[in-house]
This record gives structure tokens, sequence and C-alpha cells, in this order.
């Protein structure tokens, strides 16, 4: 599970195994879900991953080159947020229910990993589980419980852990890869991709892990489903047929699509070249009226 590779390195030729790197440029943009219009916040050479959007709705956050930056909603030049020892933060990061926290999936301290949490203006990281690999994914409404895909004994499932450490409870254990989970703005759901059915499909299930059902079922590989600030749509991430069922590599192309929770109306918001970056994290405006995500293009 590739979370913090910021190249993509692939075969020119089969015959003799001619490899280069594949560098992107990088667009932090915004998409309205009425108009489906998108807007350019920051463009940089560098490789940009998984924003944030800020309760108030004035920054943007994401991760580059193992750190955390934020930038405000309209645009200007990042700022580095400073997380003291943690320089190998992959995109698996988010804001607290109440805006006065972060919480940041770092490998520095034992190379795999590992969940912690921090004042929203940076400090230093408190440790909150102890076991990895563990890439967080969503906070609880009440913000007392953090929910994320964990390997354990080699499979890949969902877990969650109170927000001051402790127990981590399992709620997964189907074979194959269960991952993303996000909790619904009533703390009554949690949503999670899950390659179950032999397809990437979303599925949403009790917040204690009970009642499991399919939400999505197309021939599409879906991922990374985050429900609204109102409840009333999830958008996620799609896949082609040509990437493996369990894999969400860069560099590829994909669609954002959205679907009406009431109705389960799919609609697709763009085509665009990225996947593995673009939108692993929750990243909805607070109005619930756009969503934040990274597109790339290729420098050679």
């Amino acid at each position: 599970m590739m979370r913090y590779g910021f190249t993509l390195i692939f075969a020119l030729s089969t015959m003799n195994s001619i490899a280069q790197k594949v560098e992107v440029a990088s667009a932090l943009e915004t998409i309205s879900i009425s108009t489906f219009k998108r807007d350019t916040v920051y463009h940089t050479l560098d490789h940009i991953e998984a924003p944030n959007w800020s309760h108030d709705g004035k920054t943007l956050i994401f991760n580059s080159n193992g750190l955390l930056y934020k930038i405000p909603e309209k645009g200007g030049k990042p700022d580095l947020i400073p997380t003291d020892f943690a320089k190998r933060i992959n995109n698996d990061h988010g804001i607290s229910p109440d805006g006065t926290q972060l919480v940041i999936s770092d490998q520095t301290e034992s190379g795999k990993s590992l969940i912690y949490t921090l004042p929203i203006s940076g400090g230093i990281p408190k440790k909150i589980t102890p076991l990895g690999p563990s890439y967080w994914h969503g906070w609880s409404p009440d913000g007392k419980t953090l929910a994320y895909c964990a390997e354990r004994n080699g499979n890949y499932d969902i877990y969650t852990i109170p927000v001051q450490g402790g127990e981590e409870l399992r709620l997964t254990s189907t074979e194959g890869l269960d991952d993303g989970p996000d909790y619904s703005p009533d703390g009554k759901y949690i949503y999670f991709n899950s390659v179950r059915t032999g397809s990437m499909q979303i599925w949403r299930m009790n917040a204690d892990g009970s009642n499991q059902e399919q939400i999505t079922t197309d021939a599409l590989n879906d991922w990374f489903a985050h429900p609204s600030p109102d409840g009333k749509w999830i958008v996620y991430i799609s896949f082609g047929t040509d990437v493996p069922a369990d894999k969400h590599p860069p560099n590829k192309n994909v669609q954002l699509r959205l679907m009406h929770l009431e109705t389960r109306e799919v609609r697709m918001m763009a085509k665009l070249f990225g996947g593995q970056g673009t939108i692993n994290v929750p990243s909805w405006s607070p109005d619930s009226e756009k969503v934040a995500f990274v597109s790339y293009q290729l420098k050679n």
C-alpha cells in the first residue's frame, strides 16, 4: 500500500526493463458540486497531496515531501505547519471536529505509518497508535474516536481507537483490503471502500462495525468516500479497470464522482490525471458546496 511515494517508476520496455522517473506538477483545485466548475487555488512543480478544508472555510492544508502546509482558500503562498520530529507525513491527515487539532499519519519513528495528534497551529505530535502501519481516515463527530486502515497479520482492515489512545477495535474482518473509513456527520455510519466483491466498491456500516452494506455497484473501482457536512452527498474517486482493484496508484486517468445519498444518483464531477494523493482524506468545504482535490500534470 503505497502512501509515501512521490514518483512512479515504470517500465519503458518489457524486453530490457529500462525504467525512468515520471515527475509531475501539481494543482490544488476546488470544484463546485452544483456547477462542477473547477478553480485552481495553487499550482506548483512540487508534488503535493490530499487537501483538508478548515472548518472556517478560509484555509486548505496539504502534505508535500513529508511535511504539512497551509494555504489560504483563495490562493497565495503556502506556510509550513511545524510538526517537530514528524518529517515523513503521508497523505492521511485531517482536522478535529472542533477545529483545534490535526491528526497525521507519519513514518518517521518506526518506518511504519503511525497516527499522531497535534495542535492545529503545529507542535509536538502525540502518538495514538503504537502499532503500524496505521493510516488515519476519519474522526468521529463527537471528537472521541479515530477511524483508520491498518495492516495486522497480513490483512488490511478498518479499526477505531479512542483519540486519547488505548485499545484499538477491529471493525472489518473480510479477506482483502478494506480502507478509507470516514464518518457520516451524525456519527451513525462509517463509509469505507472494500474489495471483498472482487472490485473496489464503496460500503457503509454502523459506527460499531455492524450492518455492513454495499453502496456502489458499478464497473469502476471506487475509493475514499467522503460524506458532505450536511449529510446529503458522498464524493469519491474512481479508477478504471486497467488498475488492479486493490491498488490506488498515482498518475492515472480517474474520475471524481458525486452520489446523492437519498436517491443514490451518481454524477461524474470531473475527469483528471491523478489517483493517489488526489482526494485521500476529507476535503469538503464547511458549507457543503465545494470539494478540494489535487490533480497532476506530467513534466516530461
